[in-house]
C-alpha cells in the first residue's frame, strides 16, 4: 500500500488552551490523536510569526535559509516599509504583464517530492504566491494580497457625510434616498496616465419592510438580497481597464444598518478563483476547478476582515459571523481534495484561528486596556469554541487515516495578550542612535517612512515588527556606520539598553532580550534580515507606528486597539502545538522544533532529504 502523510495546520492554537480543553475532554479528535502517538510543545522559529514559521515549516530551514523574517520589510535604497513575502516586478516590456516574484527561498519539501515521483496537494501554506511547480496541485496562502494590492483593504459605504476614513480602509458616501447607485472600486489602471481606479457600478435599493438591501451587482448574480446585519454570498464584479481588457474579482456585503441612514461594509476585493489575474493555483486552471465543484472562495491571504472590526465598521457579532463563512470554505476544500487523495503529501491550513485569538483575546483578560466587562461573558469563550469547531473539523482527517498514513496536526506559534505597545524609534531617539531632521522631537505627527529623519547622523532605524537595522555604508543609501568598534558599540548599546527595559507603568520588564542576527540564524540569506531582533516579555509587542518606520511622544502606550492578542513576543515564550498518530521520544520530551518537519515527512515517503535541511526527523 503507498503510503501518505496528511498535514493539517491550526495557525496559532496556543499549546496551554490546548491542554486545558484536553484536561477537561473537549477536543476529542486531538485526544485520539495523542493516544494513538505523542503530543509536544513545538518550538517556533525567530520571530514567531506566520510567514517565517510555515517557511521554516516547509524548507526545514531556520529563516537564514529561506529569507522570511518578517511580514514586513525595508529598501535599503529608500529605507520604505516593503511587504517582505513578495514583490510585484514590472514588466520586461511594453507588451508583457507584471510579474509577482515570491521573496520565499530554500528548497521546499514538495520539490524533493516532485523529483522522486511523490504527488503533493498543498492547500493555503503561506508563503507560496505565486504557486510553485508541483507534482500535484497548490493553493496560494498568505500573501496574496487583494485586488488592489493590499493584504486586505475593505470599503465602507455611508449617507453619513460626518463620517471619515479610518486606516486600511476606503470610504465612499452615498446619496440620501432609498434607490441609490455606487460603484465597487477595483484594481489600479496602471497602464493609464495618470494611473486611475476601475470600478464596477452597483444599484441599490432599500427595503425597510423586509430589512434588506437588494443589491444589482450587473454581474453575478444579478440580484441579491442582504439582510439588516447579515453578510452576503460572494457576488462577482467586473471591471475593465479598457474595451478589450477587464478582470473579474469577487467580494461580500455586510449590511450594517438601514436607518437612520444606510451603512454597510464590503470585503477586500478577492481575485475572482474562476479568472485571477494573477496565478493563485497550480496548475493555474486547478482554482477554477476548484470553485466550480465547492463553490466561490476568498482567495485573499487573509481572508478574514479584522481591519473591519479594527475600525468599528463591523462589531464581533459581524466578525465571527465572517470568521465563520471562511473556515466552512476551507472545510470544504479540504473534505474535497482529501476524498480523492490516496497517496503522497497533503497539507491544509485553516489560518482563522489565528485571526480570531488576535481579535477575541481581550475578552479573555481582565488586565487588558480594551476588556469589556460587559460583552466578556458572550465573547471570552469564543477562543475555546473555535478550538472546539478546529477540533470537530478533524473528524473527516481521521476518517483517511490508515496504517499507511502519518498524521501531523499542528500550530505555527502559540498566543498571549498584547497589552502595552513599544515605540523602539522613540527609544533610540532618546538613546541618541536616531536623530531627527530640525531638532524635532519624536511624535504621531511625523508619519510613517523615516520622513523625518536625519541620516547624516543616524546610526539605527526600527521597521517591522521587531526588527533593528544598523545604517551601515554602503548597504543603506545614506549609511554612516562601517563594520567593525562603531558598529559593535551601537550594537552593545542597543543590547544593554533594551534588555529587561522596565515599563513605569506596569512595573514589569518590556524586554526580555535582544538577539544579534549572527546568533540565531544561519544561511544564505541572513545578510536580508535585521541585524538585531527584539524579543519581548509576554503582554508587550513593538507598536504599529514602528513597523512603518513611525514614532511617537511616549516610549510605551496602552494597546487600544481590537487587535489585543499577539505572539510577536520571545518565541520561548509562544511554543506551537504538535500531535502526531506516530509516537516520536523527541517530540514526548518537547526537543521538536518546526524545522523537524520537513525531513520527518520526506524520511516516511522515503524520499531523500536535502542536505539544506537541518532539523531532524522526529521517527
Amino acid at each position: 500500500m503507498p503510503k501518505k502523510v496528511i498535514v493539517i495546520g491550526l495557525d496559532g492554537l496556543e499549546p496551554s488552551i490546548v491542554e486545558t480543553m484536553l484536561g477537561l475532554g473537549e477536543l476529542p479528535n486531538l485526544a485520539k490523536i495523542r493516544q494513538a502517538g505523542s503530543y509536544a510543545r513545538l518550538k517556533t522559529t525567530s520571530p514567531a510569526q506566520t510567514p517565517v514559521a510555515w517557511s521554516s515549516f516547509v524548507t526545514g530551514t531556520n529563516p537564514g535559509g529561506h529569507g522570511i523574517f518578517d511580514f514586513i520589510s525595508r529598501n535599503p535604497e529608500t529605507y520604505q516599509p516593503d511587504i517582505a513575502l513578495s514583490h510585484f516586478a514590472p514588466p520586461k516590456n511594453i507588451l508583457a504583464r507584471t510579474r509577482v516574484v515570491n521573496r520565499r527561498k530554500g528548497i521546499p519539501l514538495w520539490e524533493p517530492l516532485m523529483k522522486a515521483g511523490v504527488a503533493s496537494t498543498v492547500l493555503r501554506c503561506p508563503c507560496t504566491f505565486p504557486p510553485e511547480t508541483l507534482h500535484g496541485r497548490m493553493l496560494s496562502g498568505v500573501g496574496v494580497p487583494d485586488m488592489r494590492g493590499s493584504q486586505s483593504k475593505g470599503t465602507f459605504y455611508t449617507q453619513d457625510r460626518a463620517a471619515s476614513a479610518q486606516e486600511n480602509e476606503q470610504l465612499i458616501y452615498l446619496d440620501s434616498g432609498m434607490d441609490l447607485t455606487t460603484r465597487v472600486l477595483g484594481p489600479r489602471n496602471t497602464r493609464q496616465s495618470p494611473p486611475s481606479d476601475t470600478y464596477s457600478e452597483i444599484r441599490l435599493r432599500v427595503a425597510k419592510p423586509a430589512r434588506t438591501l437588494v443589491i444589482q451587482p450587473g454581474g453575478d448574480p444579478a440580484t441579491i438580497e442582504v439582510r439588516e446585519r447579515a453578510w452576503s454570498e460572494w457576488i462577482r464584479f467586473k471591471f475593465k481597464f479598457s474595451r478589450l481588457q477587464s478582470a473579474s474579482g469577487i467580494a461580500r456585503f455586510y449590511v450594517r444598518q438601514l436607518e437612520p441612514h444606510l451603512e454597510f461594509y464590503v470585503s477586500a476585493v478577492n481575485f475572482d478563483p474562476a479568472a485571477p489575474i494573477f496565478p493563485v493555483s497550480f496548475p493555474t486552471t486547478y482554482a477554477k476547478e476548484l470553485s466550480e465543484k465547492i463553490g466561490l472562495f476568498s482567495t485573499l491571504g487573509m481572508a478574514e476582515e479584522h481591519n473591519g472590526l479594527n475600525n468599528g465598521r463591523l462589531d464581533e457579532s459581524a466578525y465571527l459571523q465572517q470568521c465563520e463563512l471562511v473556515l466552512r470554505e476551507r472545510q470544504r476544500m479540504m473534505q474535497f481534495e482529501l476524498d480523492r487523495f490516496t497517496e503522497g503529501f497533503f497539507f491544509m491550513l485553516f489560518d482563522t484561528p489565528d485571526r480570531v485569538q488576535h481579535m477575541l483575546w481581550r475578552f479573555r483578560d481582565p488586565s487588558h486596556p480594551c476588556f469589556d466587562r460587559d460583552l466578556a461573558p458572550e465573547f471570552a469563550p469564543r477562543i475555546e469554541e473555535h478550538y472546539a469547531q478546529c477540533d470537530d473539523l478533524l473528524s473527516c482527517v481521521l476518517d483517511k487515516v490508515d496504517e499507511h498514513t502519518l498524521l501531523i496536526v499542528l500550530s505555527d506559534h502559540g498566543f498571549g495578550t498584547f497589552r502595552r505597545a513599544f515605540h523602539t524609534n522613540t527609544w533610540l531617539w532618546q538613546s541618541g542612535l536616531l536623530k531627527l531632521k530640525d531638532h524635532r522631537k519624536p511624535n504621531e505627527d511625523l508619519g510613517e517612512g523615516f520622513a523625518a529623519i536625519d541620516w547624516s547622523r543616524t546610526h539605527a532605524y526600527a521597521v517591522g515588527l521587531g526588527g533593528i537595522y544598523l545604517n551601515f555604508k554602503g548597504r543603506e543609501s545614506a549609511g554612516i556606520l562601517e563594520e567593525g568598534t562603531e558598529a559593535q558599540r551601537v550594537r552593545r548599546a542597543i543590547q544593554t539598553g533594551l534588555a529587561d527595559l522596565p515599563d513605569p507603568a506596569t512595573q514589569r520588564a518590556a524586554i526580555r532580550s535582544v538577539s544579534r542576527r549572527e546568533d540565531i540564524y544561519s544561511g544564505a540569506f541572513v545578510e536580508n534580515s535585521p541585524d538585531l531582533l527584539v524579543n519581548f516579555n509576554p503582554g508587550f509587542r513593538v507598536s504599529w507606528h514602528t513597523a512603518l518606520g513611525g514614532f511617537s511622544h511616549t516610549l510605551l502606550d496602552d494597546n487600544i486597539r481590537r487587535w489585543s492578542g499577539d505572539h510577536i513576543v520571545d518565541p520561548e515564550a509562544v511554543p506551537g502545538i504538535l500531535f502526531t498518530n506516530h509516537a516520536s521520544s523527541l517530540a514526548r520530551h518537547n526537543h521538536a522544533q518546526i524545522i523537524d518537519l520537513a525531513p520527518t515527512i520526506l524520511n516516511y515517503l522515503g524520499v531523500s532529504v536535502p542536505q539544506s535541511m537541518e532539523g531532524n526527523s522526529l521517527f
